[in-house]
Order: C-alpha cells, then structure tokens, then sequence
C-alpha cells in the first residue's frame, strides 16, 4: 500500500530518507522553510568570482563509512581534498591539529616523535588523573603553554564561556600527532563535491515520487495530513517551545572579497582573545582543482543563539541535557512523527554520521510496513 511520507526539512536528513521512500514507490512531500534545499551545507556560485561558496560556513566530507562514501558520491562527484587548518596564535602561524611541527616550532625544538612524546609529558599536569572538564584535558595532555596558545582563547569565543565549565570530552576529538601529518582528520574517504553539495542534494530529491515544497514552514498541526512525518527541525519547535528553548551557538559571516590570494589556506584559526573571530575561511581554497583571481572569505564570530538566529552547535550542558529529556518525553508520546538529524536529536552530526543515520532510519520505516510495527520517535536514543 502506497504510503504519503512528510519531510520537513529538506536538508541531508530529508534528503536522504525521503528518496528511499520514493524508490521503494511511496510518495514524499519534502518542506523547507528556506528558499533552497541541503540545509546549512548549501552552496552557490559567487557571481561575481565564480567561487563556489559554502553560505553557511565550510562543510567538509570526512568518513570511514563506504556505504555513505558510495551514496553521496552516487549522486555527486567527490574530488579530492584535505583540510590543512593553519592557526594565528601570539603573532606567528602554526599547523593544526597539534603535531609535531608545531611542536618543535613553538618550542623552537628539533625533537623526535619519541623525544616530543617525553617532552609534552613532562610539561603536563600529571597530577589530573580524571580530567573532567575542557582545561584539565587539556593540561593533563599538552600542558599549559600549548593550552594557552591553541585551545583556550579560541574555545572561549566558540562557546562563550570558560573552558572550566566544558566537558572533557569536547577536546578528546582534536588529537596531538607526534608526526609530521596535518590533515586535520583522519578518515579513509576524504573530499568535496565537485559542484557543490546543493546540486548534490538536488539530485537525491530529483525523483518522480518527491515533491519539494520551499519557502514552506509545516507545524505539528499539519502532521495528521500524513501517514508519517520525518521533522529534521528543532525538537523543541515542534512543540512550539513549550518547555523553553535548547541552548545553542550560532555564527555570523562577516563576508568580504579579495583580488588575489588572502591566505593561502582554505582556513586559518585565530587563537588570541583579543581578535574577535574565532577564524577566517577563504572559500576558493574549498575547490583546490579550480583557478579564481578572485576571492571570498568569511570572518566568524560565535554568539549565543537567538530565537531568530540559525542554530549551529548543540550546548548539551547539563540544564540542556534535563530539557531535553523532557522533550524527548513529548516525542516519544507522539504517534506519527520521527525526529531526526542534528536538530531533531539535538546532537552535534558530521555529514556522513547524519547520512549513515539517514539510510538506518528509512530502511527501519520500510522494514515496519512489513512488519506492521509503529516506526519510533527516534532511531538513534538523543540523550
């Protein structure tokens, strides 16, 4: 039986659940507030440089997952591409991650991989033995003159508040290398889609069974209309903001145009606390195999979100956490809704993490029509 599935969201979540229904011979609805699809990972063409611009901030394609590496690149063609972040800390530039040329340049060292080991142990704090909290990690691992340089400043202006009142789990993603290798990540399959991840998405919902709606806000009232509904949206929106509002970060884009080559780097992080901005992306450096005169470069500053501004960053503190768990209690009595994706779980998502929980969730919903099982409020537990 021909089912009528809902999206609201037409970003990768939508995107990637909605085809799946299609191809399996339902018919998608797919709704976006915006006037674009793929979500914050939009992309367009500067008329003016022919720079293909990340709008809002850069998105790079990471992952050891070749399920998702097959599909994305099934419907876009992934060029090659490797982050090489630079970081401006108390007026000279360094690699990032930590590895061990930074190492021996802000030390003014020319140690070994083993001799860098025994030195940073030797500057760390060896008495933190749990680190708990953003800065013990920190100074257990790297000591407080790399912590001071690299990490703390910067980590003031993302989030806004003190280092000492964020988790240490925030920093065990951003590894010390004691080798040479500064490709900021790590994973198997690494790029970027040669025309943009917008004509990528394009082209997951290009399907006789979709039908995309933009400019189109949906609310939970609507939700009787369909068979089921995939809200990608915020979960505290969907209940109107009953319990109060979930903390996030957000970014603006002070955007600005160069003739020539800015900074040689697709980004390049700024350290010191006195400078505003936590970095400045040139946008051309995104497409390494195409030639642009011109260029287009954002400068960011992270603020805390407004009820009128794009969420960005999850805060998932521990009075976030607890309304959550509320919210989740209201999802979860609903009958005919599944939340999904970064805001609809309020969780921080990778691209390929949000793809690969995508294809799991639209295959659960194919798999209960055969089963006759109630599809849940979340396929993947948010807290």
């Amino acid at each position: 039986m021909t089912k009528h599935y809902l999206m609201v969201g037409a970003g990768l979540s939508g995107a990637v659940i909605g085809r799946m229904l299609a191809e399996a011979g339902h018919r998608v609805t797919v709704a976006d507030a915006r006037p674009h699809v793929a979500g914050n990972c939009h992309t367009t063409r500067d008329e003016a440089t022919g720079v293909m611009v990340h709008v809002y901030g850069p998105h790079i394609f990471h992952t050891d997952d070749a399920e998702v590496w097959d599909y994305v690149n099934r419907f876009e063609t992934f060029l090659p591409y490797k982050n090489r972040v630079k970081t401006t800390s108390q007026g000279a530039v360094y690699s990032l991650p930590v590895n061990l040329h930074t190492i021996n340049q802000f030390f003014g060292q020319t140690l070994r991989p083993d001799e860098a080991r025994a030195f940073l142990e030797g500057k760390a704090d060896t008495s933190i033995t749990d680190p708990q909290t953003f800065e013990e990690q920190a100074l257990r691992f790297v000591g407080p003159e790399l912590y001071e340089a690299f990490f703390k400043g910067y980590t003031l202006k993302q989030w806004g508040c003190s280092p000492t009142e964020l988790p240490a789990s925030i920093l065990k993603r951003l590894p010390v290398r004691f080798n040479y290798d500064d490709n900021y990540f790590f994973h198997k399959f690494q790029g970027m889609p040669e025309n943009g991840y917008t004509a990528m998405v394009e082209r997951i919902l290009d399907h006789p069974g979709i039908s995309v709606k933009l400019n189109t806000t949906v609310g939970r009232d609507e939700a009787a209309d369909y068979d089921h509904v995939f809200y990608s949206g915020p979960i505290d929106g969907w209940f109107g903001y009953e319990l109060g509002r979930l903390g996030y970060r957000t970014l603006d884009f002070e955007r600005f145009d160069y003739q020539g080559d800015y900074q040689g780097c697709a980004v390049m992080n700024y350290g010191d606390v006195g400078v505003p901005y936590t970095r400045i992306t040139e946008h051309k450096h995104f497409a390494p195999w195409e030639n642009h005169d011109g260029s287009v470069l954002y400068r960011e500053f992270s603020r805390e979100c407004g009820s009128e501004d794009i969420p960005y960053y999850p805060i998932r503190l521990v009075a976030e956490k607890a309304m959550l768990a509320d919210y989740v209690a209201l999802a979860e009595a609903e009958s005919n809704v599944t939340f999904v994706g970064r805001l609809g779980t309020y969780r921080y998502l990778d691209m390929d993490v949000t793809i690969r929980e995508a294809l799991d969730c639209g295959r659960r919903c194919l798999a209960t029509l055969d089963t006759g099982d109630r599809m849940p409020a979340f396929t993947v537990d948010p807290l």
